[in-house]
């Protein structure tokens, strides 16, 4: 692909999640914390404020953004999992990468908060049974989601953001 803002196209839900479908799925997430130390190893600091595309965020952005985005989604799948049909409130992206821990906060803690939030997320995930998968939640701009779709579009964020960068590196021989 070389949509600089979808390096791995956009994100689409096949018509039925099956169980394996679910595994790989939580095997990317377990994967995706790994994945972004390694796709930011080494970088520089003025590396760490380049943009991943004109007009796009900084990598540091990127790596800041995937835990608070990520954050929310174990939130949510918590509700989902203790709340019938919860409405989960959507919080502001823009607003979150330009707050000050963003240029404050070392990447390294950023980095060990992904794999604190995932170790538990993918905990609660694959002890999550059929039934678990199909519980919803209510997003109020896009509307009702189950869990088993909420799994499938953060497998494919994390994936995401970790192409943002490594494919940043290659186009900059990084």
């Amino acid at each position: 692909m070389t949509d600089l803002s979808y390096p791995i196209g956009k994100f689409a839900m096949p018509a039925t999640g099956s169980a394996a479908q679910r595994t790989q799925w939580i095997d990317t997430i377990a994967a995706t914390p790994g994945e972004l130390r390694r796709a930011v190893q080494g970088l520089t600091e003025r590396q760490l404020d380049t943009p991943y595309r004109p007009g796009g965020w900084t990598v540091r952005q990127v790596t800041h953004h995937v835990p608070d985005s990520h954050i929310n989604a174990y939130v949510r799948t918590k509700l989902a999992l203790t709340e019938a049909v919860p409405m989960i409130k959507p919080y502001d992206e823009e607003g979150w990468a330009l707050l000050a821990d963003t240029k404050l906060v070392p990447i390294a803690t950023t980095l060990t908060l992904l794999e604190c939030v995932h170790e538990r997320w993918v905990a609660v995930l694959r002890a999550a049974s059929e039934a678990d998968f199909q519980r919803e939640y209510v997003h109020p701009v896009s509307g009702k989601h189950t869990l088993a779709a909420m799994v499938g579009m953060y497998a494919w964020h994390g994936a995401h953001h970790v192409a943002h960068v490594t494919r940043l590196r290659e186009r900059e021989r990084w």
